[in-house]
């Protein structure tokens, strides 16, 4: 149901369609066709007046929403198609003659793009059964209505009449106006067709006949089969960020393989431009490497892996200790396996041209290059306890510790990539001395700024007492809250989790929603979620006094 323009009128189309009995939706069926032949003069309807023509009942909520007489036209339609659809019937019970859309296009001597037209300013079609397979078609009655009621527009598409000058003046002035937003002359001829009623490719040949004849003034000028190298990047940019490549291709007025291609052009470039820095060693080279280096990495040390978290610990901390310390072995195996992916990269790199490399080519090497960084990460976080016990060492007044620690964690990092594995050395003596020396350079360095600034009242602030709370325990003490509170909801049935969870905001990311809005999203009153609230707030009552379990509010 996702083509409705209106979100009201599609939350009532799928209510009918789940809850409302057979014979109930053949009368809103009725109810609809009635209304959508009705509807002529007016420019709005409120949401309330809709729902009770069609359903007879208003609503209490959302009533007053006003939606533009196009848009019902348009919903209405696609609520009647959905609940015929949901009735499944077949052609031979509706007890009339049905024709299809390309029946009715031949009737009246209309494309059928007409006919959709006609659909969507209210002629009302069914989706039923029409020899074995569900098709839209629509009724003979239905039809005749329409056709007695907007016999102007008919005789119109029966007769395509020339546009006049002063609707093709108009055309090319909203035409500029779009064009200067940056729209194609896909998308504004897709606009333009919409707002005046006109087919798209007439919009579409009356603005290239203009450009044609008025190239000095064009809308929409030749720019070749080139386009520039900054559009170039910035279609990628757009597609990685979630940018679909039809409406790529809508924006810049290109088809879809020269966007593809372009794509391809440029991921090419960035993976070329790409630096990639490994330590090579010669086991890369050897007959087996492959299978030997991505072999399984060796077991942990159970004695050195588990350590036991200190009470206390901000929140930051307590994760560190929740990853396991890597034994030599270990270090040895996933340094092997991330150089030797980047080797695998870099080899793959060499292979890369612009104009004649294959998309597979270019998507291994991604994938190697994304590899590596995982194993990477793994390593960043066996080692980030280290980050900690020696920015300890240099913690001083009047320096952040997070700080420190975030200056260590980026000397770890490149720590990381520089060493050298095939050495024989522990990586921990190489990225002491190097998160060291960083230090030893950049905690001077950031003194010497503050003493810039100093006022002589630093002191005092050392001194003054903090009568704030514990964040770090505040957050702990939270945590367990929540922790206990979503224990005892294993305890509730689906519904009775859903209704507690959107009431009280217990999902991640989400706010607490009224009665009202709990009821639209699980399809009853609110009088009901309030029931279902009260019932659940005992049941979890009886359920923490049971696992005798403290938790405020109930």
């Amino acid at each position: 149901m996702t083509r409705y323009r209106s979100t009201t009128l599609k939350e009532l189309a799928e209510q009918q369609v789940r809850f409302a009995p057979q014979a109930v939706r053949n009368k809103q069926i009725l109810h609809a066709e009635e209304f959508l032949l009705g509807m002529n003069g007016c420019s709005e309807f409120a949401f309330g007046d809709v729902c009770h023509q069609v359903t007879g009942y208003r609503p209490d909520a959302s009533a007053h929403i006003a939606i533009s007489a196009a848009d019902v036209a348009h919903d209405l339609r696609c609520f009647v198609e959905d609940l015929s659809d949901s009735l499944n019937v077949s052609a031979d019970e509706l007890n009339e003659p049905v024709l299809t859309v390309q029946e009715v296009s031949e009737r009246f001597n209309v494309s059928a793009k007409t006919v959709d037209r006609w659909r969507d300013r209210g002629l009302a079609s069914r989706r039923i059964k029409v020899n074995g397979r569900k098709r839209v078609v629509i009724p003979k009655s239905t039809l005749d209505r329409y056709v007695a009621v907007h016999q102007e527009e008919i005789d119109r598409g029966r007769s395509f009449n020339q546009m006049s000058d002063s609707e093709r003046e108009q055309i090319i002035f909203q035409a500029r106006n779009l064009a200067s937003a940056g729209l194609g002359l896909t998308e504004v001829s897709r606009q333009l067709g919409k707002k005046l009623g006109r087919a798209t490719e007439t919009v579409r040949y009356t603005l290239r006949d203009y450009d044609k004849s008025h190239s000095e003034n064009a809308i929409f000028p030749k720019t070749g089969d080139q386009i520039s190298t900054e559009h170039q990047h910035l279609i990628f940019d757009l597609h990685e960020k979630g940018v679909s490549v039809p409406d790529l291709a809508r924006r810049f007025s290109r088809s879809k393989p020269v966007v593809h291609s372009i794509l391809a052009e440029v991921r090419v470039k960035r993976l070329k431009a790409t630096p990639v820095d490994f330590m090579d060693s010669e086991e890369f080279r050897v007959p087996d490497a492959e299978r030997i280096i991505r072999s399984s990495a060796p077991d942990y040390d159970d004695v050195k892996g588990a350590a036991r978290v200190p009470s206390g610990l901000p929140a930051y901390l307590t994760e560190l200790y929740k990853v396991p310390l890597l034994n030599k072995p270990q270090e040895q195996h996933y340094f092997r396996l991330m150089n030797y992916l980047k080797h695998q990269a870099v080899e793959l790199q060499k292979t890369l041209h612009i104009k004649r490399s294959s998309a597979r080519v270019a998507r291994r090497m991604v994938a190697l290059l994304d590899e590596a960084n995982s194993v990477k990460n793994l390593l960043t976080r066996s080692n980030l306890r280290l980050v900690v016990s020696i920015a300890k060492r240099h913690l001083k007044p009047g320096v952040n510790f997070f700080e420190l620690v975030s200056d260590g964690n980026m000397s770890l990092i490149r720590a990381i990539e520089k060493f050298d594995y095939a050495r024989g050395n522990k990586f921990s003596t190489y990225a002491s001395w190097a998160i060291m020396k960083n230090y030893a350079r950049s905690v001077p360095a950031e003194h010497t700024r503050l003493d810039r600034f100093r006022t002589g009242y630093e002191e005092i602030f050392y001194d003054s007492h903090d009568g704030r709370g514990n964040a770090f325990a505040e957050e702990l003490v939270n945590k367990a809250q929540r922790d206990a509170i979503m224990e005892i909801l294993e305890g509730l049935n689906g519904r009775e989790r859903k209704v507690i969870s959107c009431r009280f905001g217990l999902s991640k990311g989400s706010e607490p929603e009224t009665l009202e809005q709990v009821g639209t999203r699980l399809g009853v009153t609110k009088e009901r979620v309030r029931q279902i609230e009260v019932r659940t707030l005992e049941k979890l009552r009886r359920i923490a006094q049971r696992k005798q379990v403290d938790i405020p509010g109930i």
